[in-house]
């Protein structure tokens, strides 16, 4: 295997350090510099850019975006143990790698990096989705982030580039493709990892639209997905209930059936619904 800095292998670097992966942190580390290289790519061209990595780890994830050129790399590591370990990351590509010891879910550290900004991770199992949703939110849009690479389990991959009338069409496949284009870039093996995850993974690319696909109050169309999602076995006539009492009334004025349920319906659609709603 070909070296893509002058460090350690990342077995060595797990080794020295101790840094066996928490089940309680979501933690299972990609140990192939080549395969994390390769990730980093599908994020783009990194030159001139900020770069966001949350759970680095031991950081080969850390290690790839900047061979791939990031300008800087902002890591946010909640593990104590990894500490010492991204320190030598940092001490390889001076002014390059910033690291922030914390919870990702409690701090933003989108304010401490400057634009364009990239997020790239291989992020924690039972954290991926909430952070997720809050980088498809915020309060205004563009993001001050210009694309998301980021690694879920495949399942999680499939339900934001799902399309309406697939199984795994649903709340984050809405609010993803309403706001940016999305695409699978890569299926990972669970043998890819260490300790190997008992599924497989897929990194996901998700690149910012100037505006919204179709005009909508992002904070009522996310109460109208929400509750549409939330039992997906009800006819949405059903499920919306709680959103206003003529729902019907609603639903047929911008052409849903209300008998129809939220897995076949369109993101325009689910658009136009919020907007009568707001």
């Amino acid at each position: 295997m070909a070296a893509i800095d002058a460090l350690p292998a990342l077995r060595e670097v797990i080794a020295t350090h101790g840094l066996s992966a928490k089940k309680a942190l979501g933690q299972n580390f990609l140990l192939d510099l080549n395969l994390t290289a390769k990730i980093a790519r599908q994020a783009g061209d990194l030159t001139g850019m900020d770069v966001l990595e949350v759970g680095p780890g031991p950081g080969g994830l850390t290690r790839g975006l900047l061979a791939e050129g990031a300008r800087k790399v902002l890591a946010v590591e909640k593990d104590a143990r990894c500490l010492p370990a991204l320190a030598e990351i940092a001490a390889a590509y001076p002014g390059r790698l910033d690291v922030v010891e914390g919870d990702a879910l409690a701090i933003n550290p989108l304010d401490r990096l400057t634009p364009p900004i990239a997020i790239c991770a291989n992020l924690p199992y039972n954290v991926g989705t909430e952070l997720l949703v809050r980088w498809l939110t915020p309060d205004a849009w563009p993001p001050v982030w210009t694309s998301l690479t980021l690694m879920f389990q495949k399942e999680v991959a499939q339900r934001i580039v799902a399309k309406p009338g697939d199984k795994a069409y649903g709340r984050l496949a809405v609010l993803a493709q309403w706001r940016c284009d999305v695409h699978i870039a890569m299926h990972l093996p669970p043998e890819a990892f260490s300790p190997p995850p008992k599924v497989s993974s897929a990194v996901v690319h998700l690149h910012a639209l100037p505006a919204p696909r179709f005009e909508a109050d992002p904070k009522v169309l996310e109460r109208v997905v929400a509750a549409g999602f939330n039992q997906r076995r009800k006819m949405l006539r059903a499920s919306l209930k709680g959103l206003a009492p003529d729902i019907e009334d609603h639903l047929n004025a911008v052409g849903i059936p209300p008998t129809e349920r939220a897995e076949r319906v369109s993101i325009e659609a689910f658009c136009a619904l919020a907007r009568r709603l707001a």
